[in-house]
């Protein structure tokens, strides 16, 4: 049993499960309708802190190139379609999911 994260398009929700428990939900801002975020299996593949730029405080990469999960300098994007493919979070909750995530945890975007 590993843990994975379900990132929910329509609702704009990323679900956190341990275990295959669901630990925690968190509200995030997805693809905007020219650079919609990738539906599918990926997995995490790399994780920086303090990336800079528009990436916030942390960054986690996925499988799918140029596609990850990271902070914003935007908060008022969250909750909207607001990026170029990835999904943002508020920067206290990307740090506190970058805490839990190991490089391979499983990630499925869907559109739900």
């Amino acid at each position: 049993m590993a843990d994975k994260i379900v990132v929910r398009l329509k609702s704009k929700k990323l679900d956190y499960y341990r275990q295959d428990k669901l630990y925690k939900t968190y509200s995030v801002a997805v693809g905007k309708p020219l650079t919609p975020t990738p539906k599918g299996s990926f997995t995490v593949i790399n994780k920086a802190l303090n990336p800079g730029g528009p990436y916030g405080t942390r960054w986690m990469g996925l499988s799918k190139p140029h596609i990850g999960i990271h902070g914003t300098n935007n908060p008022a994007s969250i909750g909207k379609a607001a990026s170029k493919g990835c999904i943002r979070m508020h920067n206290k909750d990307v740090e506190e999911l970058f805490g839990m995530v190991t490089i391979g945890t499983r990630v499925r975007i869907v559109n739900e």
